[in-house]
């Protein structure tokens, strides 16, 4: 078997795997009436939104095609790759969202039979898009390569996968985060009546936002972030090493042995007492102690220096084997850091947290003056733990090195994305256990396990970002090589004052797209707030039970006002590369890209990590400290959590697509310069 056909095979596997999961979780029962009742109302609005997401992109996804079939070499194909890429990215995000909203239901049914039933359907629910993206990711990248044998092609399948990824990414967050602070700002603020009650007009759209915002979107956003790190170090591999298949088709190897010791770390995470965490992450060691010992095998394989015989019809790579095991090492290693930095900054068992609900004793003001504080203090460990880890893997195996710890970094997306899929899951199952009056023990069952949720979004959404960080790093390093393939003269120092352009346009980038972002969901959650309103004082009985809200209505207001804005910061992100390479060339663009790169990350990271810390603070006070609920640091930590809402689930998760866009951007523009 080639390495072409295991890794096919492997995807086959995985997708295979995601699906006979899905099949397992359908089985258990929704619940009650009133259950399905609003199951399929969330079901029924993920879907109205999704076609109407994906009707939009496709009008801007024919008018990319057109481009690039007429104006790339080989135009045909990469226009054909940008479109598998797109499909697929988009098949992600829609099989993602369905078995979530499938699977919150039979979630908060099971809490009924207690934590571990209840746990136990939420992890596959999410494991099913965990799979399904790394399947997806790996079959068309893998199946690509086969079919063309031909790299640059494989940048518009990047290119098509990156495009959908900042869309869902955008339009799911607008839409998530309209709706839950327009519901939170008349419910719980002026009315005073709690989260997911059944007769808050906007709780429905909250529900659905949770489906097309922290899944659909993630796991467009993962499939993208996986396909382009396969893509990059495949693309630097050829230009490094040419000559040698096996540059070219390690990050191929390295992909389909972490998923089958992804699929090995799945069975043992077992829930033990109250330990959600624990039963998570054991999951996640499982995992990476199989995946170190198929990397050594995949790298003794791929070296020319060692006596390994399984791949014996390819050139392999004139490195040692050590050298790139070792590489491999860091790159699981930086997973793990990020992953413990992330939840310390997100988790209500650590200081910043409780920080935050401390300082909602003083009032509003302090609230947001110390989650803005803990925002920023959050990118610091990850930026030394990216530098050191790119250092050293540059001084163990040079660039090649930094591509490949990339790859073992992403490699673990599998159990990563099952891990994050299971939080919009479980808040799904609080929501409708609330809606449907399920009796007081079914919410102390899925409040736990909403707040553990609650830092796996914060925790995915770190390691994403960290991994675009070092998925971006390789892209710039594949635009310079392929500007000396080209013979085009271009040196990016800081007394150019092209390359200073370059670099302040690029730093802006990801300034004005986060402030689009927030401006949008500050918008659409007025919009919220006044329809919430509006039903309040129009539609007598709704206070007291005797009338029903009219969820649909904000529902569609939410979707029409997310897609309408999701539009604008895209295009921002794939004009603004195109008009500085016009005006300054290959230098202009190389500073554009080191500027996106920098600023991006540390914002990308600062506003995840903050609105996590918001959210969980409110929600360590929501258990009886500092007052409880309904106290007045209660209220400042609820003005916390809208501030934070935005920033964690809409700016800072986009932000990380959008610096890979600009990063494929700018490689599908070298050969006009």
């Amino acid at each position: 078997m080639t390495i072409e056909q295991f890794a096919l095979f492997t995807s086959v596997v995985s997708i295979l795997f995601a699906l006979w999961l899905r099949r397992g979780v359908a089985k258990f029962p929704e619940g009650n009436p009133k259950m399905i009742e609003i199951a399929e109302a969330i079901r029924e609005g993920a879907r109205a939104f999704l076609r109407r997401e994906f009707k939009a992109i496709f009008i801007v996804g024919i008018v990319i095609v057109g481009i690039l079939w007429t104006t790339q070499p080989e135009g045909k194909m990469v226009a054909f790759g940008f479109a598998i890429g797109a499909l697929a990215s988009a098949m992600a995000a829609y099989i993602g969202m369905k078995t979530a909203v499938m699977a919150n239901s039979r979630v908060a049914e099971g809490a009924r039979d207690g934590m571990k039933k209840a746990f136990n359907l939420a992890f596959r629910g999410g494991a099913v898009t965990g799979f399904l993206v790394v399947g997806l990711g790996l079959l068309v990248v893998a199946g690509f390569w086969t079919w063309t044998h031909n790299i640059q092609v494989l940048v518009g399948v990047g290119f098509g996968g990156s495009l959908i990824s900042v869309f869902s990414r955008l339009g799911g967050g607008i839409y998530t985060k309209a709706a839950d602070v327009g519901a939170d700002l008349v419910g719980k603020v002026e009315t005073g009546i709690p989260e997911d009650d059944p007769r808050n007009p906007g709780v429905i759209a909250d529900l659905v936002g949770d489906a097309v915002g922290d899944c659909a979107g993630m796991a467009a956003d993962l499939f993208e972030t996986y396909a382009i790190t396969l893509i990059a170090a495949m693309l630097l591999g050829a230009s490094l090493f040419a000559g040698a298949d096996a540059a070219i088709l390690l990050p191929l190897l390295l992909g389909a042995v972490a998923i089958w010791a992804s699929i090995i770390g799945f069975w043992f995470v077992r829930i033990s007492g109250t330990k959600i965490m624990q039963a998570l992450y054991k999951g996640l060691i499982v995992s990476g102690v199989f995946a170190i010992i198929g990397f050594y095998w995949a790298t003794q394989s791929m070296s020319a220096h060692s006596d390994n015989t399984t791949f014996i019809d390819i050139t392999k790579l004139p490195l040692f084997a050590d050298k790139l095991f070792q590489s491999t090492l860091i790159g699981l290693v930086i997973t793990f850091c990020i992953v413990v930095i992330t939840e310390y900054y997100t988790s209500k068992r650590f200081r910043p947290v409780r920080s935050i609900a401390q300082s909602s004793e003083s009032g509003h003001g302090t609230n947001i003056i110390t989650g803005l504080a803990v925002s920023l203090e959050s990118t610091v460990l990850p930026a030394i733990v990216i530098a050191v880890g790119s250092f050293m893997a540059y001084q163990i195996a040079g660039l090649y090195g930094v591509a490949l710890a990339s790859v073992s970094m992403l490699s673990m997306a599998g159990i990563i994305v099952a891990i994050d899929s299971f939080g919009p899951i479980t808040d799904n199952a609080g929501g409708i256990a609330e809606m449907a009056g399920l009796p007081k023990e079914v919410r102390d069952i899925t409040d736990p396990l909403d707040a553990v949720g609650n830092t796996t979004k914060a925790v995915t959404k770190g390691y994403a970002i960290a991994s675009a960080g070092l998925a971006a790093m390789i892209l710039f390093s594949a635009y310079s090589s392929e500007l000396i393939i080209r013979k085009i003269s271009a040196s990016f120092e800081l007394s150019d004052p092209i390359v200073i352009v370059g670099i302040f346009l690029g730093g802006m980038l990801p300034y004005i797209f986060a402030s689009l972002a927030m401006r949008a969901v500050g918008k659409t959650a007025g919009s919220v707030v006044q329809e919430v309103r509006r039903q309040f004082k129009e539609i007598p009985g709704i206070m007291d039970g005797t009338a029903r809200p009219d969820y649909a209505k904000t529902v569609d207001i939410v979707t029409k006002a997310s897609i309408k804005q999701m539009i604008l910061p895209t295009l921002i992100t794939i004009l603004l590369p195109v008009l500085v390479t016009w005006y300054f060339g290959a230098k202009g663009l190389g500073g554009f890209l080191i500027g996106v790169i920098v600023t991006g990350f540390f914002m990308a990271i600062s506003m995840t990590s903050g609105g996590g810390a918001w959210d969980n603070a409110k929600k360590y006070i929501e258990e009886g400290k500092f007052g409880g609920k309904g106290s007045p640091a209660h209220q400042a930590a609820v003005t916390g959590d809208t501030v934070g809402d935005p920033y964690k689930d809409t700016a800072g998760p986009a932000i990380n697509p959008m610096i890979k866009v600009v990063n494929i951007v700018a490689l599908l523009l070298v050969p006009f310069l």
